[in-house]
């Protein structure tokens, strides 16, 4: 997990990791598509799909395979706008963490 200069990680605390990991990336991204001025065909289901990992983060058990078909929707949608490229590859590097599909 990334952490900024001066940031603990909280032991004991009883929270996966990877669920800190995938709710602080979706919530940068969010941000991040927020502040985004263009408009673009497909911002509405980047939208809906960051919300839908941000409920699934905050349920602490998300679902490999809805996690990994909202990250390639949310690909899809923003995929092109280079602006968002860095936080969109930790978006997918924090839903890596959780594995494959069994």
């Amino acid at each position: 997990m990334l952490r900024s200069v001066g940031q603990k990680r909280v032991t004991g605390s009883g929270e996966d990791p990877r669920v800190t990991e995938l709710s602080s990336s979706v919530s940068r991204l969010r941000r991040e598509l927020a502040a985004h001025p263009a408009e673009f065909p497909d911002r509405a289901i980047a939208e809906d799909e960051l919300a839908a990992l941000d409920a699934m983060a905050q349920s602490g058990v998300p679902e490999i395979l809805r996690l990994r078909r909202s990250l390639l929707l949310i690909a899809g949608a923003i995929g092109s706008v280079s602006a968002l490229a860095v936080s969109l590859c930790e978006v997918r590097n924090a839903v890596e963490l959780f594995g494959t599909a069994p």
